[in-house]
């Protein structure tokens, strides 16, 4: 059903990531993305794609910038939610050509793989993700730093995989992590503990940073990755305890 799938992708100053997204996505006949009037190549690099169609909208919240993109996409029923480091791999190209969904499945998850150093990581800390739906049953809300796609109907998993391949500098990396700090902190203190998950208890508890590295070293088997497990580790290290002190900077 690759006929059926529009791509939509967000961008701001990607020129690090898009080229390598895009040479995976030839297979769709249109490609939406939304881009937040980038100062970089990445419009540049998206000229170069045919079927890339390009639209330059004002950033106000992830999900309003999401739910544009869905306006956007007009010559498919289903819609591939993409970020721009965010790679279809052939096995997953293969698997939604032979996607038959019944009636009754409006949207699927996907899982995810990191790619550091070049390296596809034995684990990670990401969740799948509603990424493959049917745009005219789906609408996205904001959830802390990022948005949410919530899908009217039941809900199916892919088997296979998306690669997570971000080569961004360092520096715009810890910019946007305080960013991102800062609005779940504000999420964080606003869900009641009873709605809170188990990851988000440890987390307004303080533990997060005691317990990141453990379990991303040992529970997910990044110790096994070499160096570019014990990158990932820290990145996600640094990232709680900016949560850490967002969140008695909001007290």
């Amino acid at each position: 059903m690759l006929d059926q799938i529009t791509p939509t992708i967000l961008t701001f100053n990607e020129e690090s990531n898009i080229e390598r997204t895009l040479n995976a996505l030839e297979w769709a006949n249109e490609v939406v993305v939304i881009d937040s009037f980038s100062t970089d190549k990445t419009l540049e690099i998206c000229a170069q794609f045919k079927n890339v169609k390009v639209i330059q909208h004002p950033f106000s919240t992830n999900s309003a910038q999401s739910n544009f993109a869905l306006s956007q996409v007009t010559k498919t029923p289903w819609v591939l939610a993409m970020d721009a480091d965010y790679i279809v791999t052939e096995e997953l190209k293969n698997e939604l050509a032979n996607l038959k969904p019944v009636d009754q499945i409006n949207g699927y998850l996907i899982n995810f793989k990191y790619v550091v150093q070049g390296k596809t990581l034995r684990g990670s800390l990401y969740p799948p993700r509603l990424s493959l739906y049917k745009k005219s049953q789906t609408q996205y809300i904001q959830d802390g730093h990022t948005q949410r796609a919530k899908v009217q109907g039941n809900i199916g998993q892919l088997s296979c995989v998306l690669l997570h391949d971000d080569r961004k500098p360092y520096s715009r990396w810890f910019g946007s992590q305080k960013r991102y700090a800062s609005e779940e902190a504000i999420k964080m203190s606003n869900t009641p503990w009873a709605s809170k998950s188990f990851a988000d208890r440890v987390r307004f508890l303080g533990l997060g940073p005691l317990v990141v590295i453990p379990y991303t070293l040992f529970a997910k088997g990044l110790i096994l990755n070499g160096f570019a497990g014990l990158e990932y580790t820290f990145q996600r290290f640094v990232a709680e305890l900016f949560l850490l002190r967002a969140r008695f900077i909001k007290r």
